[in-house]
């Protein structure tokens, strides 16, 4: 799974992170397929759908900041362990699930439990390695990881057409067993650091976020004159301000906002914002529209993001060592526009439907920007940040990245126009197009260092946040 390049160790570490974090990408999105075979059995309409990405995605958001703190506290090693076997027993509630209530009860249930496995998994990586070596590790990463995202759909689709929606939730079970063995062979000398977890922040995010994504979901059927609509998103918003005085205030901030004084890192998450919005709202809007305006099988419109697997897969890698040669600034540039003209191609989607004309040549270039992207863009923004705090480093990327999609999917009616048909999907395909060139430009005009020559930068927090002593096998 890991190149030969890599020492022994440095393999298994890749590995484990890798299949750890696939089992949540992976989740996040082989769902996008099914959603049309789970609003017709339980019902509920894209509201259903909606609330069946965003109940995973608002728990994985507000809770992966607080993960990446405990990972810091206790050990990534512990806090993987916990988020596999918890993710495993809420997918089997999800199978399981009689009606949309439960359904997305367990999607919830998920989600926390995936909070736990994203940050501690590239935390292993940037713990463990530096320098280029770093940059490669990362690259090999986001290639299997990203691949997972976008080979869900193909997932999903064939379970949905030829066993049930039900199934596609199991599919991560055989990577949560394997992930557990091959954890209980790395040996890491991790010990509790002393690191105090901030709770009650952990408790504001979530709610603020849960509130906030419940106003922006069910406002297209209440209205926002209505109290069940403005009442929770005013409460969400405070409770979310609340969350960020507190950060500036609290000994052991779970979102230290002193790591957003480093320029890449600030900048690189704002790139992150943009990118990860656009990705979620094409990936949303490609899954259910194929199915349900052009008459495509599940199988079919899983098939139809595969170009950009295979792009993944060939190209991210080197995407990293480039980016740990050259600098991720030009990558972080271009990759976004080029993805951009790839999402202004589909709207060569016309009421005569051909994959082949209409989405494939856009399919094939957001790959391409895509392979160019999402290594560099995460090696700039962790490789910014002092190793011993790379686990509240990935958690805040990653939590970034995970907003940007909920709150996306949650304004999906408004983007759309309210019907997800042919004008609907015209609209996403110019929303996603401008939200990656925001990203192109944000990454031109904030990234600047080039890991290539230079140290990362220490992270500027102060003296009372305290850090975990470094492993012994690092470097």
């Amino acid at each position: 799974m890991a190149s030969s390049r890599f020492a022994p160790l440095q393999r298994l570490v890749i590995s484990v992170a890798v299949l750890a974090s696939f089992v949540t990408f992976l989740d996040g999105t082989v769902v996008t397929v099914a959603l049309p075979a789970i609003s017709r059995e339980l019902g509920g309409g894209i509201t259903t759908q909606q609330w069946v990405v965003d109940a995973y995605l608002i728990t994985l958001s507000a809770l992966i900041l607080l993960a990446g703190s405990l990972s810091d506290a206790y050990g990534r090693v512990l806090v993987m362990r916990v988020g596999l076997i918890a993710f495993g027993i809420a997918s089997v509630a999800v199978a399981a699930a009689p009606d949309p209530l439960v359904l997305i009860i367990a999607r919830a249930a998920q989600g926390a439990a995936g909070a736990l496995l994203v940050p501690s998994s590239l935390a292993l990586i940037t713990a463990t390695m530096r320098s280029d070596v770093q940059s490669r590790a990362i690259g090999v990463w986001t290639a299997f990881t990203t691949a997972a995202q976008l080979v869900g759909p193909l997932l999903g689709g064939l379970f949905v057409d030829f066993l049930s929606w039900r199934f596609v939730f199991l599919i991560n079970v055989l990577p949560i067993g394997v992930t557990l063995l091959l954890l209980a062979r790395l040996k890491l000398n991790e010990k509790p650091s002393g690191v105090r977890v901030d709770w009650v922040s952990g408790i504001l995010c979530a709610v603020g976020l849960g509130a906030v994504v419940f106003a922006l979901i069910e406002q297209p059927n209440l209205g926002w004159g209505s109290p069940a609509i403005w009442l929770p998103g005013v409460i969400g918003a405070v409770l979310f301000a609340l969350f960020l005085i507190r950060q500036q205030r609290s000994a052991a901030p779970l979102m230290p906002l002193s790591l957003f004084r480093v320029r890449d890192f600030a900048w690189g998450n704002l790139a992150t914002l943009f990118v990860y919005a656009a990705l979620s709202l094409n990936g949303f809007v490609i899954g259910v529209y194929l199915q349900q305006g052009a008459g495509l099988s599940a199988t079919a419109a899983g098939l139809a993001s595969l170009p950009m697997t295979i792009l993944m897969i060939l190209v991210s890698s080197r995407a990293g060592s480039w980016a740990g040669r050259f600098g991720p600034r030009i990558f972080m540039t271009v990759g976004p526009l080029v993805m951009a003209v790839g999402a202004v191609m589909l709207l060569l989607v016309a009421e005569k439907f051909d994959y082949w004309w209409q989405v494939l040549p856009a399919m094939i270039v957001m790959g391409l920007g895509l392979s160019l992207t999402v290594a560099p863009l995460t090696s700039a923004i962790l490789g910014a940040i002092d190793e011993s705090r790379s686990g509240i480093a990935s958690a805040v990327n990653n939590a970034v990245s995970r907003v940007a999609g909920l709150l996306v999917v949650a304004m999906l009616t408004t983007i759309i126009g309210g019907t997800l048909d042919l004008g609907g999907f015209h609209n996403a395909a110019w929303v996603t197009a401008a939200l990656l060139v925001l990203g192109g430009v944000v990454s031109w005009i904030g990234i600047r260092r080039n890991p290539a020559e230079e140290e990362p930068a220490a992270d500027p927090a102060p003296a009372a946040d305290p850090a975990p002593a470094a492993d012994p096998t690092q470097r």
